[in-house]
């Protein structure tokens, strides 16, 4: 398993390295964010860990850029000091998988990169989903609302998936999990905080959610009247 991590601290870096390598991944670095931008850009890396606050390119710019421009697809995990609410979601929006706030335990990213190693990939036979006005083209990641295009980074989108399959069934908060981190979730606040992003995009611009929280249970994709 190859792992690229974007940091311009060299302890750190240094550290993270170490303790990859130890763990029989092969591990990749970088101490800026063009540098980094270069190496996500032209290799296949398992997973990216990327802290925020780089020279030459921030975490956030680079993150959108290896989504939008690059097509780069690897799970991203961002680590920083900054633990806002607003900041993690911003995070999140720019392309992230996971957030790992600083300081943290190295055993704690090395749990985190196995999970996203081992996330579930499943292909459905259907290439289009549809749920009331939206719609989402699982080969291609294209994702509409009343013919207005959407943007969700990886795991909101592979939530969004589960749901749009499983529409209008209830999906439990466990199923969910799994689909993002096996049996490993990193905190409790995680699947919230997805959940959360995810429903800024598809129902807060538009007049009707489609997405309800069941209580105590989990999540249901809905259209009225279903």
């Amino acid at each position: 398993m190859r792992i690229l991590a974007i940091e311009d601290d060299p302890d750190i870096l240094g550290n993270i390295a170490s303790y990859l390598e130890a763990r029989n991944y092969l591990v990749d670095c970088a101490i800026d964010g063009m540098q980094g931008y270069a190496l996500a850009a032209s290799n296949q890396y398992d997973v990216i860990v990327l802290d925020l606050a780089l020279p030459r390119m921030d975490g956030y710019v680079l993150c959108r850029r290896l989504r939008n421009e690059a097509g780069c697809e690897a799970p991203l995990i961002m680590v920083t000091a900054r633990d806002t609410l607003d900041e993690r979601l911003a995070g999140f929006e720019s392309g992230a998988d996971d957030y790992l706030v600083k300081p943290f335990a190295l055993a704690e990213l090395g749990a985190r990169v196995n999970a996203l190693i081992q996330r579930p990939r499943r292909r459905t036979a259907v290439r289009i989903l549809r749920v009331s006005d939206l719609e989402l083209d699982v080969e291609t990641r294209r994702l509409t609302r009343a013919g207005q295009m959407l943007k969700l980074p990886p795991s909101p989108m592979a939530l969004l998936k589960l749901l749009m399959q499983e529409s209008p069934a209830v999906v439990t908060r466990a199923r969910l999990e799994e689909t993002l981190w096996l049996d490993s979730p990193p905190d409790s606040d995680s699947l919230r905080r997805h959940v959360h992003f995810l429903r800024q995009v598809i129902d807060r611009p538009f007049p009707t959610a489609l997405l309800h929280t069941i209580h105590g249970i989990g999540y249901q994709l809905r259209a009225d009247g279903t």
